[in-house]
């Protein structure tokens, strides 16, 4: 049955058995689980295992660093010696959080990553030249972890992480075995959530960590809608790993629709950055509350169920707190400043379709480009005091003609204001900051276009387009624009 949650995942490492010097304390063993208590999170996700270890006592599966010691790296040392100071006190690592959680009123499922396989033959791993799951060795193996999980410990259910992969784990068949071996991949999460449900006691729920997009799952093996229409998981996430930037206008309205009628729900993920390394001169930089906002906005729109957050700016403050106290309730975000941005294309085949950058190349002036996208806000309410499009372009010069256009309308008369695209290299690009108080956007889906008309004859490079924002400021009273 379909419930409205507001989840928050914690992967046992960067901000927990990584930090801490053991003997592990009491006080920073709950602090994965205190860190949100009282806020809207209801639901703490605990990520279990990593490619080489499962970071609790596991009688199934392999533990974290008993492989790997004398330790190269003091994460690692730290992490193996936090667990055994809990251990050498009679306490399980897991058991502590699982019980932590319930007495602050919160549900726990444990997730794992189902391209890793701690303590399997590595003859039977894709990395190992073996075949994944076609092996009835590798989904026994995983299987056992997951009914360990499930009926040892009293979760309220389990998390299927497909979407670590690629960046978090080896994907589950070879690419060459995967349309023959998806019907086995259906009947293997079948048989897991068969056995969730029908554990001991009171039966436990199933979710799953998925792509985005139907094409992307099937690539790799899942039928993730037969799994819905059969009604094999209770929740679905929809998520690619490897790109931890956030995207408030993930194609996820297909997962929506497919989910519902089956009574499942969907949460969406908050992925937890503005900005990464991948780009030059830019390093992580956490999404704000406000971009947080305008996701969050966005997937209530769509008709998610809840949303799904991780990895925010640690140690959570005052504003991640608030920011995971708004997010559980539509109503909070619904009139309260938003940033809203395009993502970027990356250049991994198992990411989904994005519009940034876009060349402006002078072979192509005149021609105009296209860059949809969705906001939750109506600009009409009179609170919105201001909405600010920003857009960012490389190799921008004061003489350039560009024509750009919202849903259609000319932006020409709008007052436009420009700065840097970045401050190490100021004279790299320019962002266009053009406050639209004549032509605004419509709430819901709206279309950016874009033109190069002409660029000075003695200059042969070509411009990009890098950013696309909408800034939306509220304030407490009315403020009338001119129309």
């Amino acid at each position: 049955m379909r419930q409205r949650r507001t989840f928050y995942y914690n992967d046992a490492r960067h901000y927990y058995l990584f930090i801490f010097e053991p003997p592990m304390q009491l006080e920073d063993a709950w602090l994965a689980v205190d860190e949100v208590a009282g806020t809207a999170v209801d639901s703490f996700v605990y990520g279990v295992e990593r490619g080489d270890g499962l970071f609790y006592p596991s009688k199934v599966g392999m533990r974290f660093g008993a492989d790997i010691q004398p330790f190269e790296e003091v994460a690692y040392w730290r992490t193996w010696n936090n667990m055994q100071s809990l251990m050498d006190r009679g306490l399980d690592p897991l058991a502590l959080l699982i019980d932590r959680a319930h007495d602050k009123g919160m549900e726990f499922f444990a997730s794992l990553r189902m391209g890793d396989w701690p303590g399997l033959d590595p003859r039977f791993t894709i990395a190992g030249g073996g075949r994944g799951y076609v092996h009835q060795e590798t989904r026994d193996h995983q299987f056992g972890v997951l009914e360990e999980l499930a009926t040892r410990y009293p979760v309220e259910g389990v998390e299927l992480d497909f979407a670590a992969a690629p960046g978090g784990s080896s994907f589950w068949l070879k690419p060459e075995e995967v349309e023959e071996h998806t019907p086995l991949m259906t009947d293997y999460v079948r048989q897991i959530s068969r056995m969730v449900r029908q554990r001991p006691g009171k039966p436990g729920q199933i979710g799953a960590r998925v792509y985005p997009t139907q094409e992307l799952n099937l690539k790799t093996g899942l039928d993730v809608r037969a799994w819905l229409d059969e009604g094999l998981v209770d929740y679905v996430v929809p998520m690619v790993y490897l790109f931890f930037v956030l995207d408030s206008n993930m194609p996820i309205d297909w997962l929506v629709e497919a989910a519902h009628a089956s009574d499942a729900a969907v949460y969406a993920m908050l992925q937890p950055y503005y900005s990464d390394e991948s780009r030059r001169f830019h390093g992580v930089r956490n999404a704000t509350p406000a971009m947080l906002r305008a996701a969050a906005a966005n997937n209530w729109a769509r008709g998610v169920d809840g949303q799904y957050a991780w990895f925010f700016s640690w140690p959570l403050g005052p504003n991640e707190r608030h920011s995971l106290t708004e997010l559980g309730d539509p109503d909070l975000v619904a009139e309260a400043d938003k940033h809203y941005f395009l993502r970027r294309q990356s250049d991994d085949d198992q990411d989904i379709d994005a519009y940034l950058p876009l060349p402006l190349t002078q072979a192509d002036a005149g021609k105009r480009f296209q860059l949809p996208f969705h906001i939750a806000d109506d600009v009409t309410n009179p609170k919105v005091q201001q909405v600010l499009l920003r857009i960012g372009i490389s190799d921008l010069l004061g003489a350039d003609q560009l024509d750009i256009r919202l849903n259609g309308a000319p932006l020409e008369n709008e007052v436009t204001t420009r700065k840097p695209l970045q401050r190490v290299d100021p004279y790299g690009g320019q962002f266009l900051e053009i406050d639209l108080r004549t032509v605004r956007p419509r709430q819901g889906d709206n279309l950016l276009d874009i033109a190069l008309v002409s660029r000075p004859v003695n200059i042969s490079s070509d411009l990009s387009v890098e950013d696309v924002e909408m800034i939306i400021s509220y304030g407490m009273f009315p403020t009338h624009v001119d129309s």
